[in-house]
């Protein structure tokens, strides 16, 4: 027979486990309404939206009854949500971050339903933000709200505005509310799990830089027949050097960037081919286990090329050409580092004598790696494992959250988990962008015995 201790706890989790099931409808019914403001922040002309977006989410923290809730912001930068239910004596504070900006849609007409009306379909909700991370910031207010506002620990609950465009001004938020922002455990839902019942503590993050290369060859254009041949043109000049970043196998062929490997299970290359919606007979890039690629080896990709399209195209030798080329960094670079190793093959790349000029992109993201052991991380692991009935697993990602890494600068003595409620279907910065229905109820109820878990 159990001990008392421990069917206590039994029926804490039941009574806790049932009080988040009661709520996670009206929570659903809160995440449409959110999911129904285009908080496009990046652009100017949903600046208003935006705003309309932290007020609302105002609004839901107020009904909670927190000590106090404010909307902050650095100078320049997107509205920011703080609210704060302070500690019981000699318990910790949890800070429970999300997002309520979100990505442009990526052309409203390609989507099966209206991006900015949650609809449901085959147990997911679509919407833009439905996932990320609208999500998120739901998730965090069903577990308030199954505790009616008296969490079991301190609760500061902090829902960003500009994530999406890079958090430019949060370092800046965190330095001016340091003490108000301070915590013993970072809990920020903005990443995804590998299946919708396995959950995951993110530990590993890639690095993100672009260079902009500009190739000149001419000093005007030149007709194609008069001067082709012995002159060359700058487009193909560009098209060389870029065709020289990976070799035969796909692999990145910039010297000296960092690769690391991994013992995760490999993903079956089936279920990965259908998630990302690759075409019959393209081939994978790479060598190593999917994850390897996808989490701990550097990628390359050219965004984006300033040249006449092909409507535009007229027979004469282009005099200069330019791209965007974007590169992920495995855990463990330096991210300036490694952009000047790519702006160095660039530049040894560019054939005929052409000249060649690179500029930095518009930022920096520092890849990012997690020490998941101590106390914090053991709770999170007993939560999340009971909630979803599968083992938590340490994942990574290969996008990049640069503000992560500076939670860790800002905070240092706070643990750090990365969780979310997104899954490989969510399509996050896509269309159709998609929340697994189940898979929410399962994650506010392990954020909730995380709380459980944390208290002392």
């Amino acid at each position: 027979m159990p001990n008392s201790s421990s069917s206590s706890s039994s029926t804490s989790r039941s009574s806790v486990a049932a009080a988040v099931d009661a709520v996670v409808p009206s929570a659903l019914d809160d995440l449409r309404r959110l999911v129904a403001i285009p908080s496009i922040w990046a652009d100017p002309a949903h600046a208003a939206d935006t705003e309309a977006s932290a007020a609302a989410v105002v609004e839901l923290a107020s009904a909670l009854g927190p000590e106090s809730v404010q909307i902050v912001r650095a100078e320049g930068g997107a509205p920011a949500v703080v609210a704060h239910w302070p500690a019981p004596e000699g318990q910790p504070t949890v800070l429970l971050y999300a997002h309520h900006d979100v990505q442009p849609t990526g052309g409203d007409e390609n989507w099966t339903s209206p991006p900015f009306e949650a609809t449901e379909r085959n147990g997911r909700l679509y919407g833009r933000g439905a996932a990320d991370d609208k999500a998120g910031v739901m998730t965090h207010l069903a577990v308030l709200r199954a505790y009616e506002g008296r969490p079991p620990v301190g609760v500061t609950l902090f829902v960003e505005g500009e994530e999406e465009s890079g958090s430019p001004t949060l370092p800046a938020l965190l330095r001016e509310h340091h003490e108000l922002l301070a915590a013993d455990v970072i809990v920020i839902a903005d990443a995804a799990n590998p299946a919708v019942d396995v959950p995951a503590l993110t530990t590993s993050l890639r690095g993100l830089v672009d260079v902009v290369i500009e190739v000149s060859m001419l000093e005007r254009p030149a007709h194609s027949g008069v001067f082709g041949g012995p002159v060359g043109d700058a487009l193909t000049a560009l098209c060389h050097s870029l065709a020289s970043l990976h070799d035969a196998k796909g692999e990145v062929a910039v010297a000296g960037l960092q690769q690391n490997s991994s013992d995760a299970p490999d993903i079956p290359e089936d279920t990965f081919r259908s998630d990302v919606g690759m075409l019959d007979g393209v081939e994978l890039l790479g060598t190593g286990s999917i994850p390897e690629r996808v989490w701990h080896k550097p990628a390359i990709a050219v965004l984006g090329i300033d040249a006449p399209t092909v409507a535009q195209a007229s027979n004469v030798l282009l005099p200069r050409a330019r791209a965007m080329v974007s590169m992920r960094l495995a855990p463990g670079e330096d991210a300036v580092a490694g952009r000047e190793k790519l702006a160095e093959h660039l530049r040894a790349h560019v054939p005929w004598g052409a000249h060649v000029e690179i500029t930095p992109g518009g930022g920096v993201a520092e890849p990012f790696r997690i020490d998941a052991r101590g106390g914090a991380y053991d709770a999170a692991r007993r939560a999340f494992s009971e909630a979803f009935g599968n083992a938590a697993v340490d994942t990574g990602i290969g996008g990049s959250i640069p503000f992560i890494a500076e939670f860790a600068r800002t905070f240092p003595g706070a643990a750090v988990l990365v969780t979310g409620v997104g899954d490989p279907a969510s399509r996050w910065h896509g269309i159709d962008e998609s929340l697994d229905l189940k898979m929410f109820a399962t994650g506010a109820r392990a954020e909730a015995f995380l709380l459980e878990e944390l208290r002392r």
